[in-house]
């Protein structure tokens, strides 16, 4: 590509903005032009900043980073934003279109105008593939975050009485969401100074070695801190599974419900449940 034609395009800056937002406004009828029109040109000026001859007859489009850094940033952003994968790939291809419709204006030539579309072409293709990276990273961010987030809110530590806390667990253990219980726990224990916890895996839908051994660890690490606990929701199913896999749970207070779980904490802390007209809880001497 000549000289000429990148200074075309450096020269009709305005003019390609202005072509480009309303391309991308006819094809996307949520488009935002407040919003994204500030994303367009902080592209166009870099991309416009960056073209010269050497750089547009790169194969690699090693002169580019800069420019892909900015387009990464953006498609990153708008996926978190909730955009889709089509509409981040019209971001690029109506700026193409905006490119090649300005040159084609401006270059009489029909063989030289084939040629400096062709490269233009290619540059932006290859561009239009980053943004799906691009894309991609920034959905697997938005999964990571509200995987935390998930993880954060189905390990609840809830103390129900004085000295007591309970963790009621909900769907399957792994290494990593078992280290979030774990932490939670010994938080909460020390934070209300219990003497008993109970991990409740009424919610498990199935206990295999792996599950067990991640409760085993859990109890160890509650004992360190002085405290002892209770493992509740023990279903038939789980019990001749833990008994087929040759699970030693024996040292581990365990119980069929958390309400049988709940009263022998309260055995263990002396506290008697008298079922009268107005229910109490009184220590026993």
């Amino acid at each position: 590509m000549e000289h000429k034609s990148t200074q075309i395009l450096k020269e009709k800056k305005e003019s390609i903005l202005e072509l480009w937002i309303t391309k991308q406004m006819a094809q996307d009828s949520y488009f935002n032009a407040e919003d994204q029109k500030e994303d367009s040109e902080d592209f166009l000026n870099a991309f416009l900043g960056t073209i010269n001859e050497s750089v547009i007859n790169d194969q690699n489009g090693k002169g580019f980073e800069k420019v892909h850094d900015i387009l990464m940033g953006i498609s990153v952003s708008r996926a978190k934003r909730g955009f889709t994968p089509r509409e981040t790939a019209i971001y690029m291809f109506t700026f193409k279109e905006a490119l090649l419709e300005v040159l084609s204006k401006d270059i009489s030539d029909p063989a030289k105008l084939y040629e400096d579309s062709l490269k233009i072409s290619k540059i932006i293709d290859n561009m239009a593939i980053l943004t799906f990276e691009g894309y991609i990273k920034g959905r697997e961010d938005v999964i990571a975050r509200q995987t935390d987030e998930i993880t954060e809110i189905s390990t609840p530590v809830i103390r129900v009485w004085d000295g007591v806390v309970a963790l009621p667990i909900i769907g399957t253990l792994d290494s990593a969401r078992t280290q979030v219980v774990m932490e939670n726990l010994l938080q909460q224990i020390v934070e209300t100074s219990s003497t008993i916890a109970i991990l409740d895996i009424s919610g498990v839908p199935a206990v295999d070695s792996l599950v067990a051994q991640h409760l085993i660890k859990t109890v160890s690490a509650t004992r360190l801190l002085g405290a002892e606990c209770i493992i509740s929701g023990i279903r038939p199913e789980i019990a001749q599974i833990v008994v087929h896999l040759g699970i030693d749970l024996s040292n581990i207070i365990t119980k069929s419900t958390l309400a049988s779980a709940l009263q022998a904490a309260f055995n263990m802390l002396q506290l008697e449940v008298n079922n009268k007209k107005t229910t109490y809880i009184n220590r026993v001497d």
